[in-house]
């Protein structure tokens, strides 16, 4: 039969001994990173939620700039209402305004100039990144809050990442970056101000130190130190955190990256040296403008008890003096929380930060400054993980201070 024969060749062939196989040779497995430290995809599903609430309240701070241009025109006789982007041009954006049009001192003058404005009290990250945008935006003012859009973007979802490798939960992601999106203060995080782009710095450099990549982290400092004094308490952080997590020679070879972050601070002290004679001159800058000369902590606590609730002030800045101890007093909770927890890093981080802000005359720009500690919105993430009625109870509270402050803010009174 014509099949006969292959069937018989193929028994035959079946029936052969298998040759002796090779014993396998395995690979050496890798070390597994832990899973905090492991580089995320990209853009995960949960990176675009963390976006999606980002756009929606921006939509809602938006919406609320432009009912403050209808319903508080500067004339109230007024029939058309005030520019959208007018609301946004207050305090300190005049300063960096000024800086990324003129330069720190314009026609020869300065401190020594009758009604100098000391502008030199701020660092030039966000006027020069504002000068850049400016050349493809014809509107300073819109170029202003296109950095802060955009930087805004970047710091929750680092935020949210930071959050995920420290408590392990997608959802602590989440929370944190809405607790920091509708917190009191949150209006400045769409301003023409340095917070958001600090923070577009600040966090990935505190995730890349997290993943021990100490060159990336060093140089996103570097940036950060350029755009707010801040900066440099978090390069102490940075240091302290190297300090207690390298073993390896190989990371020891990591440690000179960490004198960058000094780099802006010089350069800085120097160019105004050379404009003024003073190799402090930012420090003057702050003492003469702003009451930042040295106090005792308990004597700047009790000036600005003084100025909250003795009746010296106008009741809109004793209500905002009052937010100045109300912050202070959350930091100091903070603070404690975190050496509780021996997070010594960020302790040192919150420490600075209370430091420099507590040993003013009175306190300033503290709650603005809230935004600053993204050690707190992990705290509150963590702890409305544990107990669900954090949430609620914060989201109830803040939300009503968050439109208050904007609108305080948008209508040309003191806040932050």
């Amino acid at each position: 039969m014509p099949v006969s024969a292959p069937l018989r060749v193929s028994e035959a062939a079946r029936s052969r001994p298998a040759p002796a196989s090779r014993p396998a040779t395995r690979r050496p497995r890798r070390p597994v990173r832990p899973r905090s430290l492991r580089a995320p995809r990209w853009f995960g599903p949960a990176d675009r939620e963390v976006l999606w609430l980002y756009l929606l309240t921006r939509a809602g701070i938006w919406a609320t700039a432009g009912a403050v241009g209808w319903l508080f025109p500067s004339d109230g006789e007024s029939r058309r209402p005030a520019a959208l982007l007018a609301p946004w041009e207050r305090w300190d954006w005049a300063f960096y305004f000024r800086i990324a049009k003129d330069g720190y001192f314009p026609d020869a003058t300065g401190p020594w100039t009758v009604g100098w404005d000391n502008r030199e009290a701020f660092l030039p990250g966000f006027p020069l990144a504002l000068r850049a945008v400016h050349t493809i935006v014809p509107s300073w003012a819109a170029s202003g809050a296109l950095i802060s859009f955009v930087a805004g973007g970047v710091a929750v979802l680092a935020l949210a990442r930071i959050a995920r490798g420290r408590l392990g939960d997608a959802e602590a992601g989440r929370r944190a970056a809405a607790f920091l999106l509708v917190s009191p203060c949150a209006v400045f995080l769409a301003a023409g101000y340095t917070e958001s782009l600090f923070l577009a710095l600040a966090l990935p450099a505190w995730l890349a130190a997290q993943r021990r990549s100490w060159a990336a982290a060093s140089v996103l400092t570097c940036l950060a130190c350029s755009v707010r004094v801040t900066g440099l308490f978090l390069a102490a952080a940075l240091v302290l955190h190297f300090l207690l997590t390298a073993r390896t020679r190989a990371a020891w070879r990591s440690a000179p990256w960490l004198f960058l972050p000094a780099l802006p601070p010089l350069l800085h002290s120097w160019y105004l040296h050379a404009w003024t004679g003073d190799w402090m001159a930012w420090k003057h800058s702050q003492e003469r403008g702003w009451y930042r000369e040295f106090h005792l902590p308990w004597e700047a606590w009790s000036n600005t008890w003084t100025a909250a609730f003795e009746h010296t002030q106008p009741t809109g800045y004793a209500f905002m003096w009052q937010a100045e101890l109300l912050a202070m007093a959350t930091g100091a909770v903070l603070l404690a929380v975190l050496v509780r927890g021996r997070r010594w890093p960020e302790a040192l981080y919150i420490a600075l930060t209370l430091w420099a802000l507590g040993t003013s005359y009175w306190y300033t720009s503290v709650p603005r400054s809230t935004l600053l500690w993204w050690p707190l919105w992990i705290a509150l993430a963590g702890w409305s993980l544990r107990r669900p009625w954090v949430r609620s109870a914060y989201l109830y509270v803040a939300g009503p201070l968050c439109t208050t402050v904007a609108i305080t803010f948008l209508t040309g009174r003191w806040a932050g």
